[in-house]
């Protein structure tokens, strides 16, 4: 799959329409209005609003759910720590589009954990940084490379340090990814307890959907290379005109899509998804990352990304190509716990199974796998039965490790 089909999916993941980001200097919401306020309290939880800065400067919103609804007293330190991490161009607010009862940090929450939610930088309420302006390309230097070993690995340290103990971590699309490669240098593992991959992404050769065929001859690589963005949003004119190009094409229907791009969800709640669409709008994130993502799918391995030129990758990783992550290496003893579908057009079958050839020596009874043949990349965040069949599950293969 081209460059170009990649970044489709990118493109498209989540979004009503593909915009231009014009300058967004200004952080899109306060701690005021943030997460907590909207999405947690309003059904009677406690929950902290929270920052942490990364060693790179920039400055992260977390939010924290010491406890359920019922609460029980001030035993938050016995509590066992939860770190929940979203995928690319959304928030941790994602988590939160359905009732108490159906998504999953306030299930957590209810069962008696400790829920730390982490937003990666770019996003709405982590738009700030010690000296850098998000209206600058300087702000969005950065790829998924920079989201596992600096942010991930500050929110980590973060929770850590303050609660004394292990951490399990669920992580769902990019969020996996960030993870799994980060464990594979054998980072953060020594303050885990378990790992569940919702969604796994990590190979992306087989992603499949007709408006990646489509994209395919409109040369959407081009374009964006043509309009010269740091900032990739869904806001502006350039991409609403190539997006209304692109749906006018014979075969493609973009009245739904985000089965035409993350396959067909099963069980979403309809007034989950418009509350998405009307407020939570996707969120930015750096064309940089974009082009990495591409790069997977390009080359079939999961590497550092690539400058393009010899003379810059030498300089930055002392070598001509850069370094790839040996998922394999990921310490055998760490438990994880994979859960992929059938039916998801992102995390395709073909590379996830690819994904677990690589993790063939992982102790048997560290690595649990869930396949769900109804299932599509949605359908983990916001299917209205998650709890049933993925978060008990989640739940239970935590208990087995506290």
């Amino acid at each position: 799959m081209s460059l170009l089909a990649s970044t489709l999916w990118l493109l498209f993941f989540f979004s009503s329409s593909v915009v231009h980001s014009g300058a967004q200097g200004s952080s899109r919401g306060s701690l005021g209005d943030g997460i907590c306020a909207s999405s947690v309290v309003v059904h009677g939880y406690k929950c902290q609003e929270l920052q942490v800065t990364t060693a790179d400067g920039y400055i992260l919103s977390v939010q924290r759910i010491p406890e359920g609804r019922s609460g029980n007293g001030n035993n938050n330190n016995k509590k066992q720590p939860v770190i929940i991490q979203h995928g690319i161009l959304v928030d941790g607010m994602t988590w939160l589009l359905n009732g108490p009862e159906q998504n999953l940090p306030l299930i957590l929450a209810d069962n008696g954990f400790d829920v730390w939610i982490s937003n990666t930088r770019g996003t709405r309420f982590s738009r700030r940084h010690i000296s850098l302006d998000p209206s600058t390309p300087a702000y969005w230097n950065w790829t998924w490379d920079e989201l596992g070993s600096y942010d991930l690995r500050a929110v980590v340290e973060y929770v850590s340090n303050h609660t004394g103990q292990k951490i399990h971590y669920i992580g769902h699309s990019q969020g996996t990814l960030i993870a799994l490669t980060s464990f594979s240098e054998g980072k953060l593992v020594n303050k885990l307890k378990s790992a569940a991959l919702l969604s796994p992404v990590a190979y992306l050769s087989h992603m499949t959907t007709e408006l990646l065929n489509v994209a395919d001859r409109l040369f959407l690589d081009q374009l964006i290379k043509t309009l010269g963005i740091a900032e990739f949003s869904t806001r502006g004119i350039p991409f609403q005109s190539f997006l209304k190009q692109l749906c006018a094409q014979p075969g493609v229907d973009c009245s739904d899509l985000f089965t035409a791009i993350t396959g067909n969800n099963c069980c979403l709640n309809s007034s989950a998804v418009s509350l998405f669409l009307k407020n939570n709008e996707p969120q930015s994130t750096s064309t940089k990352n974009l082009i990495h993502f591409a790069q997977i799918v390009r080359s079939g391995v999961v590497a550092k990304f690539n400058y393009g030129r010899r003379d810059q990758n030498i300089r930055i990783y002392g070598k001509a190509s850069p370094p790839i992550y040996n998922l394999s290496n990921i310490p055998h003893d760490l438990p994880l716990f994979l859960s992929y579908g059938a039916r998801d057009a992102l995390s395709d079958v073909v590379d996830v199974q690819t994904l677990l050839d690589s993790l063939k020596s992982h102790d048997a009874d560290k690595l649990s796998v869930q396949f769900i043949k109804d299932y599509a990349h949605l359908d983990f965040v916001m299917g209205v039965n998650a709890k049933d069949i993925v978060y008990n599950a989640v739940i239970s293969f935590f208990n087995r490790f506290n």
